[in-house]
């Protein structure tokens, strides 16, 4: 199994979807969840060509946080 961090942004009428350890694979879609849902089926394709291409599969290196300040 393969995990990778994503990342998800409002735009203005829809939402973008990204991963940083992933160049390349994006998605979007009209909310959230159907971004989230784009963005899975992406990286599902993206690692699929990889492995068929017997390319190497990048590791996560990335990771995220909340910092709270006052």
């Amino acid at each position: 199994m393969y995990r990778f961090l994503v990342v998800i942004e409002k735009a203005n009428d829809n939402y973008s979807a990204y991963s940083p350890d992933l160049p390349g694979c994006v998605a979007t879609g009209p909310t959230r969840e159907a971004a989230e849902k784009n963005m899975h089926e992406a990286i599902e394709m993206h690692v699929r060509g990889l492995l068929e291409d017997k390319l190497p599969i990048p590791e996560s290196h990335s990771f995220a946080e909340y910092i709270s300040v006052e």
